[in-house]
């Protein structure tokens, strides 16, 4: 695991947004921490991003546990995907909140999972790979809210 620390001021913010959207692009991020520093026309944003430094030749397009990475756009159908990206969304929050990584939430594969077969209770929830009784108290509310499936126009 690495650290690097981004400053991106908010005057001429450009080049340095550039940087740091570069390097984010490049890499595996596990977590980022940022913080707004108010100082008049000098103030700044502060980015420490905590990433993992990945071997030569990189892994192939394989994700952190070595699988290759699942692209599920294509995968979910369109009004599954919205709610996968609705879960998403909500996850990223939920671990920028407790200071973890967002999969300790719950994988990418969970959530496809929940999409895919409609949870609609807590003991839906149960079924899928991974998700005990501790996650379906902390979160289960939270996702089961969010499983809404609207009808797409068309």
């Amino acid at each position: 695991m690495q650290l690097k620390l981004f400053v991106l001021p908010v005057k001429n913010l450009n080049a340095a947004e550039a940087e740091m959207n570069a390097f984010l692009r490049s890499h595996r991020m596990l977590a980022v921490k940022k913080e707004f520093v108010d100082d008049g026309e000098n103030s700044f944003w502060t980015f420490c991003v905590e990433y993992l430094e990945s071997a030569p030749g990189g892994n192939g397009g394989a994700g952190l546990s070595g699988r290759p990475k699942v692209d599920y756009k294509e995968v979910l159908k369109p009004e599954e995907f919205e709610v996968f990206s609705r879960l998403r969304e909500w996850r990223k929050g939920v671990a920028e909140k407790e200071g973890v990584p967002v999969y300790t939430v719950l994988t990418n594969e969970q959530l496809a999972q929940m999409v895919q077969r409609k949870v609609s209770s807590k003991a839906a929830l149960k079924e899928i790979e991974g998700v005990g009784e501790a996650r379906v108290e902390k979160y289960g509310a939270a996702v089961l809210e969010r499983m809404v499936f609207n009808p797409l126009p068309g």
